[in-house]
């Protein structure tokens, strides 16, 4: 998660588009041009500074991940479920007994990289650099200060014994709140985008419960509060962008981005300022 948020930081920081240089750089231009070829000189509306849309979803979009989520509780002092937990572990163990892998500690963040992967080869999505970083920051928050928070109120042991931090499964939590985010970046272009995404987040938590630190409804419960994080990420960004930046073009070059620190369980809002 602390690397979630760090990338999402770093790529915020690099790049951020001012409609007033954009003003300027047509104000330059020699008189005797003619605006067909000012338009091409204009990025694409999608790389442009905007007011964001407003947010919607679907009751199944919402009603879904909070049954998942709902599941994983029942499941904390439900025998049925708990036995369940057990069984499954008991089926992995028996047939995989040696199974160890890593893959899940980097597979979790593959949907957030080719959201700026796509971008990079000039697949663009919903958001522009800027607004999508934030809204990634925003989930990356909601995720991490959500997950934190229930690990250490539930206070349930891992499979292996490890700890007493295992529901929810904060690898899935955020593999799952990444690939939401890749399919509202994408599912305009193209829903294959969101399908490879959610995949990837589906074998990541498979693989959390291969390598003995979660329980099935660990799993399931970290998927649904992943979802729920970025979508509320989307809900709020426009709300966000509203309230603190009145008028778009006068406040361009400031810039709200979230953060997490796991290491002192803190989260803030920081403000970035790019000079005019």
């Amino acid at each position: 998660m602390k690397k979630m948020i760090f990338s999402a930081g770093l790529a915020l920081g690099a790049f951020t588009f001012s409609d007033k240089a954009i003003a300027q750089e047509i104000d330059s231009l020699p008189s005797h041009v003619d605006s067909t070829h000012i338009v091409t000189a204009v990025p694409p509306p999608s790389q442009l500074s905007r007011t964001p849309e407003r947010f919607h979803s679907t009751i199944e979009g919402i009603a879904i991940p909070a049954a998942m989520l709902g599941y994983g509780f029942i499941a904390l002092n439900n025998p049925t479920l708990r036995d369940l937990n057990t069984s499954t572990r008991a089926e992995v163990k028996e047939d995989h007994p040696t199974f160890r892998t890593q893959i899940d500690n980097y597979l979790q963040y593959s949907p957030v990289a080719a959201v700026y992967a796509l971008n990079a080869l000039g697949i663009h999505g919903k958001h522009n650099f800027r607004d999508r970083t934030i809204i990634l920051g925003l989930a990356a928050v909601f995720t991490a200060g959500t997950t934190e928070g229930i690990k250490h109120w539930t206070h349930e042991e891992r499979p292996d014994g490890s700890d007493f931090l295992s529901f929810p499964s904060g690898h899935t939590a955020t593999a799952f709140a990444s690939a939401e985010f890749l399919r509202q970046e994408y599912k305009d272009v193209s829903p294959w985008y969101g399908i490879a995404g959610y995949a990837a987040a589906a074998a990541t938590g498979a693989l959390r419960v291969y390598n003995n630190k979660h329980w099935v409804s660990d799993v399931v419960a970290g998927a649904g509060l992943g979802i729920l994080s970025t979508k509320a990420a989307y809900w709020v960004y426009p709300w966000m962008q509203q309230k603190l930046f009145k008028d778009k073009r006068e406040h361009a070059d400031k810039v709200v981005m979230p953060y997490y620190n796991p290491q002192f369980h803190s989260a803030g809002l920081s403000f970035i300022f790019f000079p005019r």
